[in-house]
């Protein structure tokens, strides 16, 4: 384990102004969404839709500091004979992979799920990182309601699994994001949401610890805490920036260098407002980003529509919405500038 080299792959990743994209739908997910645009759900349409991006600029040189990709994708080769992750790595960005196996129903509590993919992890590291991957991404899925839902076993053998993951990716010299995401989903209130993050944070936390890992080479990729879709009073801007920071400084280390925000179904405007609200007013031990997935993504798909004439309109909105989001990091951003 190189933990200067884990260390500086984790600070790459929330370079001042640069985000993360994440490209790693699984092959089903990226089917619904080529779906919405009347696409077939093609390994060439998902390679020339992937390429697109990787290939826009200035998004990739000045905005985007890694791309978490799937397993279809790290081995894929551009159009011209180029392997995908070069094409990353050449544009100044990390390549990184998504891991998990996905999320399953929670034996004994099937309405809740688990994460499952160790099995055969540290040999498949190993590939990765001959492939070009420098970091990694696994995805707990905790499910939240007014009362009993997360339990108690849910949170545990999700942080467990996180936990090993992560000592599996440190010992592969790959940074291991850790996402522990509290869904939106539900009528649930704010108040709600931090008391859940910060319990599955806490857990989180204390389970690293105990298998050992170093936090100084991890990533934290946590929801922010919000109102639930459904619930009737919806939190502000600022309400939601004050209440996840507080949540974060109650619950993550100052070792931790980088926290990276996944977008969790928010609107495009609302994930790059709320980062920026974050960001602005707030002194903070870790680096603040984004790994965005659809946040980033929404705008050039619908743009492109599957079609070759229409990529320089789909890079443009990469290109719009990669900048919008770099600025949040900064705290620069104005709504404004979305006209």
């Amino acid at each position: 384990m190189d933990i200067d080299q884990l260390n500086e792959t984790a600070l790459r990743m929330a370079a001042p102004g640069k985000g993360i994209l994440a490209a790693d739908e699984s092959t089903g997910t990226i089917a619904k969404r080529f779906k919405s645009i009347g696409l077939e759900s093609t390994e060439e349409a998902r390679r020339d839709w992937r390429e697109m991006l990787f290939r826009t600029e200035p998004a990739m040189n000045q905005r985007i500091s890694g791309v978490i990709l799937y397993d279809e994708t790290i081995r894929q080769k551009a159009e011209d004979g180029t392997p995908l992750p070069e094409i990353i790595a050449n544009a100044g960005a990390i390549p990184g992979i998504k891991v998990d196996t996905g999320a399953k129903p929670l034996a004994g509590s099937p309405e809740e799920k688990v994460t499952e993919g160790l099995d055969g992890l540290r040999d498949r590291l190993a590939e990765y990182y001959e492939l070009g991957a420098r970091f990694a991404k696994w995805r707990a899925v905790i499910g939240v309601d007014a009362d009993e839902m997360p339990s108690q076993y849910c949170v545990d053998v999700n942080v467990h699994a996180l936990a090993r993951y992560a000592m599996l990716c440190q010992e592969a010299n790959i940074v291991p994001i850790v996402e522990p995401e509290v869904l939106m989903d539900g009528d649930h209130d704010i108040e709600r949401c931090y008391e859940v993050t910060e319990f599955v944070l806490k857990r989180l936390y204390q389970e690293l610890f105990d298998h050992g890992v170093v936090l100084e080479g991890t990533v934290l990729k946590p929801n922010m805490v919000v109102s639930g879709k459904d619930c009737p009073e919806q939190a502000g801007v600022e309400d939601v920036a004050d209440m996840t920071i507080q949540c974060l400084l109650n619950a993550v280390p100052a070792a931790v260098p980088s926290i990276a925000f996944l977008s969790g179904g928010q609107s495009d405007i609302d994930a790059t407002a709320h980062l920026n609200a974050m960001t602005a007013d707030h002194d903070l031990p870790w680096l603040l980003t984004f790994s965005y997935g659809r946040a980033l993504q929404a705008a050039p798909l619908k743009a492109w529509g599957g079609k070759k004439a229409n990529v320089e309109a789909a890079q443009a909105a990469f290109n719009h919405r990669a900048e919008m989001n770099g600025l949040a990091t900064l705290g620069e951003w104005k709504e404004s500038l979305e006209k």
